[in-house]
Order: C-alpha cells, then structure tokens, then sequence
C-alpha cells in the first residue's frame, strides 16, 4: 500500500506540473483521482478486473505526464534559433574565420 500512495503523490505531482497555474486544488482532475482511488481500493477485484489494474493505469498516466514533461524540457533546451551566421558556427564550435585575429 505504501508504495501505492507513492505512485498516486507522484501522479498527482505531475498532474500539478501539468496545469497551466500549477494547482490541484483548482483543477478537476486531482479529485477525480483521488475519487478512483478511494473506489478502487477495495473493490478491484470484485468487479471482475485484472488485479492491479487501477495501479497499472496511474503507472501509465504517469509514465505518459512525465515524459510528455521531460520532452517540452529537452525541446526548450535544444530548441533550433533559427539560421545562424558563419561566424556563430565557427565560435561554436571553436574555429576562427581567416579574417578574425588570433
């Protein structure tokens, strides 16, 4: 159980991480979560479901709001400026044009 809750703070981290102002309380989904979890909790088997299912799903929603989170990282972080002139590639990548002074 304990690493249930674990899974549920985490999908309810990234829930937050994905909201445009950064709040559960104001959101719909932070309670419906909780709402499926309290339903599921003892009830996962008596409704003729896989066992575990309501774990595997909160895994999956997760697994999906942190990589869809490390992916805007990385885009923002390597994002192309657009065309750069030969004299920004060259001091990027440390040579210096005939014309520059050594």
């Amino acid at each position: 159980m304990a690493q249930n809750s674990r899974l549920i703070r985490n999908l309810l981290y990234e829930v937050k991480d994905a909201t445009l102002d950064k709040s559960i309380k104001n959101s719909v989904i932070g309670p419906y979560i909780m709402e499926l979890c309290k339903k599921f909790q003892v009830t996962d088997a008596q409704l003729c479901r896989k066992q575990d299912e309501m774990v595997y799903l909160a895994d999956t929603y997760r697994c999906y709001l942190e990589s869809s989170r490390r992916y805007k990282e990385l885009c923002e972080k390597y994002q192309g400026r657009g065309e750069r002139s030969i004299k920004q590639t060259a001091d990027m990548v440390g040579f210096k044009l005939p014309h520059d002074p050594k």
